[in-house]
Formats: C-alpha cells, structure tokens, sequence
C-alpha cells in the first residue's frame, strides 16, 4: 500500500480530477470520443440539490489518483442497491493497492448502508479487472448482457413508436 493515501469522498472541488480520470478511462476502453459530459456537469449533477451519484477518490500528497463513482439503483427481487459506474486509478499508480483500497471503501459503504447487492459492469477483454473481481468473490455473470439506448435513440424509438 503506498504510504500518505487518502481515501475520502469527494468534494465539488475535486471533479477536474474526477474529469480526467473519466476521460483516462475512455481512452483505456478505445472509446476517447464518447465523453460528453464535463467538469461543470459533474459538479451540477453529483453537488446539487438532488445529487445522482456519489464518488470517493483516492488522494496522495493532495493529487486524486483514484477514484469510485456509484448511485443507488432499486431491485424489484433485492430491494436497494447500488451500482458501481467507475472504478479508475491512473495508470502510472496501478498495482499499489489503490483500487483495492477504492473497491473496499466502496463495498464498506454499501454494506454500512444495508444495501441488498452491489453491480457493475466490465469489459469483456478487461482480464485484469475481471480477474481482480474474482479474486474478491464477486460473480462474473456471463448470462446477462448490458443493454443500451442513447439519446438520439431514444428519440428514434418515441417518433416511430404509436
């Protein structure tokens, strides 16, 4: 574990941060372009007056290195739980105990909070995470499939639907 980190939630002021690591991740996942929130978004939309997720970040000598972003979902089976969105760590502080440190403050939350079950998704091709995952008990479901609509989408389907 590397010595000075810091594992807290996040305060407004950390979301350039935050911004980055997302935006390091959409390269990690070849998808550089599809980013289109920003900073002020994050602000807005995690510090508002409803917030819609919450973030924990990781901190060393006051730079985020790290972070954890998640929102409650609700289960018609389970009942409350949440969703991981994101678990990032900068590439150049990889294998430090920096995500494991991130993933435990996460599952401590969660299980403070008496939440029924915790979800995420991750890439196929992503063996380290995957692998990662495993090794802390967590199912790797291979029988259920990540569905998406876009907003454009969206549209497409309300026009053309009676």
């Amino acid at each position: 574990m590397i010595k000075n980190l810091k594992i807290r939630f996040a305060v407004r002021q950390d979301m350039p941060a935050v911004f980055n690591l997302i935006n390091e991740l959409a390269v990690f996942e070849k998808n550089p372009d599809q980013v289109v929130i920003s900073t002020n978004d994050l602000k807005k939309d995690g510090f508002g007056r409803t917030p819609l997720f919450k973030c924990i970040v990781a901190e060393i000598k006051k730079e985020i290195v790290g972070m954890a972003l998640f929102y409650p979902r609700y289960s018609t089976w389970r009942g409350p739980t949440i969703h991981l969105e994101d678990l990032i760590v900068n590439e150049k502080w990889k294998s430090n105990g920096i995500g494991m440190a991130l993933y435990k403050e996460f599952i401590n939350y969660s299980f403070v909070n008496k939440v029924r079950r915790v979800e995420w998704v991750v890439l196929d091709w992503n063996k380290n995470a995957i692998d990662f995952y495993k090794v802390s008990g967590a199912k790797v479901l291979k029988d259920w499939r990540t569905v998406q609509m876009d907003y454009e989408t969206m549209g497409v389907f309300l026009k053309n639907v009676d």
